[in-house]
């Protein structure tokens, strides 16, 4: 599996499939919720994309800088490869893109069932449960500069 910068349309075009797929189709969110105003290749949203050994899209998510936080957002991954380490990676990889601009605070919307999926990476639940696209969420932060 490989991780890289989104930096072409294709590639954007591939991010946005995946989600579609994951999101839409298996999730059941609604089409016309999904995509918003960050899905462009411009500075104010950084998007993300793994793919497999034979260059096939397999996962993706994003990151936005808000009031000095990075938000992670909009990561899926094809539920044939979940559990296999995709999901770690791509977190890992978006905090290291936040890191690179010296920002050590991260959230994201989890959805219920990955609470225990982001705990394992250091976030902690920050709120109730709330609906986002039909599907209950929790808001989760990670603040490092509180990590020994």
């Amino acid at each position: 599996m490989k991780l890289k910068q989104v930096k072409t349309i294709i590639e954007l075009e591939q991010a946005l499939h995946l989600r579609e797929l994951v999101f839409v189709h298996e999730q059941h969110c609604p089409l016309e919720q999904e995509f918003d105003q960050y899905d462009h290749l411009d500075a104010s949203c950084i998007h993300i994309l793994a793919v497999s050994e034979t260059d096939q899209p397999i996962g993706t998510g994003r990151i936005r800088f808000v009031d000095g936080k990075a938000k992670l957002e909009r990561i899926c991954i094809l539920e044939s490869i979940r559990k296999s380490g995709v999901g770690h990676s791509i977190v890992t990889y978006l905090e290291k893109i936040a890191r690179a601009q010296e920002i050590k605070h991260f959230y994201l919307h989890g959805q219920q069932q990955a609470i225990p999926f982001y705990q394992k990476l250091g976030y902690q639940p920050d709120s109730d449960l709330f609906m986002e696209d039909n599907i209950p969420h929790v808001l989760m932060r990670k603040e490092e500069d509180l990590i020994s």
